[in-house]
């Protein structure tokens, strides 16, 4: 509707997690930096958390995109990505198992484990690695949150070959604390917080996101509106998405080249939403103390790494303009 108007190629505030439009805050980085260098050195358990609308899963997919770097992996991920964990036992293991493309005819659950042990095993020799990604890990039962940990007891004496990764809501910090999950937290070994973005990160977040999408010219958002979108989404990204997307829909329909604080009233209006801000912005809590947060060994060289990668996928934008 208004990509011609404003002379964009694509949308760029849809709420679909393309890495392309990854735009990486501080707490983005560091999460990114984090999960990166623990797949890579499959260090097994790792938790990902963050408010609703942070940016998990797109930045779980940029991790992903940049792992199948040729210059990073010499052999393709193999991947199992959970996005609805709300199963049984045995539902979860036949899901992982086709996830994985493991073929299994028996319905004996050793003779399943055995595969899957069999298929993480072939990952490893030939080079590559096996990673499990469960989204909205908040809502696992504590007993599906043990077979996890036991499915991640099939280590060699080197290394970790499956690497498991919990996506979740603040909540699953509180899950985590009970004692029937103390030897999963124990294994654990990086914590990322996600947390709302500052103003700077939201105005840095809508322009990145224009120039993914195409834009050459100057961004139709101006800072009164950017100032004005930043109180209402309170810096969740999710919810800066919905109403810029909405602006340039209001702005196109009504001719304004220019973003003004009223056309975000008018977005919000359309979306019925109240125009009023929110009393006070709800940050992400810190991660549990005692919880390692980072990896020291390597830290500088896995952190040059990623910051070349996400150069290059910079780069990459650039050529799929032109």
């Amino acid at each position: 509707m208004y990509l011609g108007y404003y002379k964009l190629k694509a949308e760029p505030f849809q709420l679909t997690p393309d890495p392309r439009f990854l735009q990486l805050a501080e707490a983005h980085r560091n999460a990114l930096s984090i999960l990166f260098q623990g797949v890579l050195m499959r260090k097994g358990f790792m938790v990902l958390t963050g408010p609703v609308g942070t940016g998990k899963t797109t930045l779980l997919h940029a991790m992903m995109h940049m792992l199948n770097n040729p210059a990073v992996s010499k052999a393709p991920l193999s991947t199992a990505f959970v996005v609805n964990p709300t199963l049984t036992r045995e539902e979860f293991l036949e899901f992982i198992l086709d996830e994985f493309e493991v073929s299994c005819a028996s319905t004996s659950k050793p003779r399943r484990l055995a595969a899957l042990q069999e298929m993480l095993v072939e990952t490893q020799r030939r080079g590559s690695t096996a990673v499990l990604v469960i989204d909205e890990a908040h809502l696992m039962t504590p007993e599906l949150l043990e077979e996890i940990r036991l499915l991640g007891n099939t280590d060699s004496y080197r290394e970790k070959p499956l690497q498991v990764i919990l996506s979740a809501q603040p909540e699953l910090h509180t899950v985590l604390q009970g004692p029937a999950l103390q030897a999963l937290k124990q294994r654990v070994a990086g914590w990322c917080v996600l947390r709302a973005l500052t103003l700077p990160e939201t105005r840095a977040y809508i322009a990145e996101r224009l120039h993914v999408a195409g834009l050459q010219q100057s961004s139709p958002f101006g800072e009164a509106a950017i100032e004005k979108i930043f109180a209402r989404s309170q810096g969740v990204p999710r919810v800066i998405n919905l109403i810029c997307d909405q602006c340039l829909i209001v702005g196109a329909m009504a001719g304004h080249r220019q973003i003004e604080p009223y056309t975000v009233d008018e977005a919000l209006a359309a979306m019925g939403w109240e125009v009023e801000a929110p009393s006070r912005i709800v940050q992400a809590p810190p991660v549990p103390a005692g919880s390692p947060s980072t990896f020291p060994e390597g830290r500088a060289e896995f952190q040059s790494c990623v910051d070349l990668l996400i150069q290059s996928m910079k780069q990459r934008r650039v050529a799929a303009r032109e």
